[in-house]
């Protein structure tokens, strides 16, 4: 199959393209400049000039392919609903181009907000009032009536590896780094889920292969690791010592990231597992910390 991968450059993407051309899929990556056009390339797809900001540029890349893998987007926390606005936009795009082709269109989305005191699941619904992405999940499920295969892959809040993890986990090093201590919130019995981004770019690949049309999937391997764990591990690896934030601390010591790490949100991938056969392999995100993935960065 042709397929359009957005974000094929970066963190996901990049192990996601890898998964679809050994599976035998010719693979064009959105590429936002000559930097990103390399990075593609050198992974063996094709590379194809565009960009999110450009919704002429993304409808004449997928016109020439059967499905999309949308997986870019703008995390700026400072600027949510104008990203969220972008994305629908591009999701817009793809459907318009898809419709009635029975093409997949697969788009990412995350597993917080799922449930309150348990592991959410593949059939939760995000809690209303949440992230201004989650209507965009909820409007590509219903895509099905236009004859599209819409798929959506909620990804864990920590999507870990070797070599250029910017997210949460590295966030939290530099904080430690920067405070001189590996902190948590209260006790730290919190749990966050999370994925290796390898085990996260075979999911992809499955989901394009056998994904049934409105499928909500879960790219989790660990339902839920407490805090703490987290916080002694990078503690460990950085050679600092270990200590709870009280929760009226959690802004100033952890800045923005102090409005999510004290939540609570493991979240299962059982149902995904069984559907797809998919079964993550790779290292857990301590492995990685013990490794030294992070406190490198």
């Amino acid at each position: 199959m042709k397929i359009l991968v957005t974000g094929a450059s970066g963190w996901i993407g990049s192990a996601s393209v890898k998964e679809l051309l050994e599976a035998g899929h010719h693979v064009l990556g959105l590429a936002r400049n000559d930097d990103s056009a390399a990075k593609i390339e050198k992974l063996g797809a094709e590379a194809v000039r565009g960009s999110l900001d450009d919704p002429e540029s993304l409808r004449r890349a997928a016109q020439s392919v059967e499905g999309v893998v949308h997986l870019a987007y703008n995390h700026d926390f400072s600027q949510m609903a104008a990203a969220a606005q972008t994305d629908r936009a591009a999701i817009e795009v793809f459907a318009d181009v898809l419709q009635g082709t029975g093409g997949p269109l697969l788009i990412a989305s995350g597993t917080l907000g799922l449930a309150v005191g348990r592991a959410g699941t593949e059939r939760d619904l995000p809690q209303p009032g949440g992230h201004p992405r989650i209507a965009n999940a909820a409007y590509t499920l219903g895509l099905t009536e236009r004859g599209i295969r819409p798929i959506v892959v909620r990804f864990a809040p920590t999507v870990h590896g070797a070599g250029g993890d910017h997210g949460f986990v590295a966030v939290l090093a530099q904080t430690a780094r920067a405070k001189g201590v590996s902190g948590y919130i209260e006790e730290g019995r919190n749990r966050w889920p999370a994925v290796n981004r390898l085990d996260a770019g075979e999911l992809v690949r499955l989901a394009i292969d056998k994904a049934p049309a409105g499928s909500a999937l879960h790219a989790v391997a660990e339902e839920g690791i407490a805090t703490r764990d987290i916080a002694t591990a990078l503690g460990q690896a950085l050679g600092l010592p270990t200590a709870s934030i009280p929760a009226d601390q959690a802004a100033s010591h952890f800045n923005w990231l102090g409005m999510f790490y004290g939540a609570d949100i493991p979240a299962s991938s059982v149902q995904t597992q069984v559907l797809l056969g998919w079964k993550p392999t790779h290292p857990t995100l301590l492995d990685d910390i013990a490794a030294g993935h992070y406190p490198g960065l």
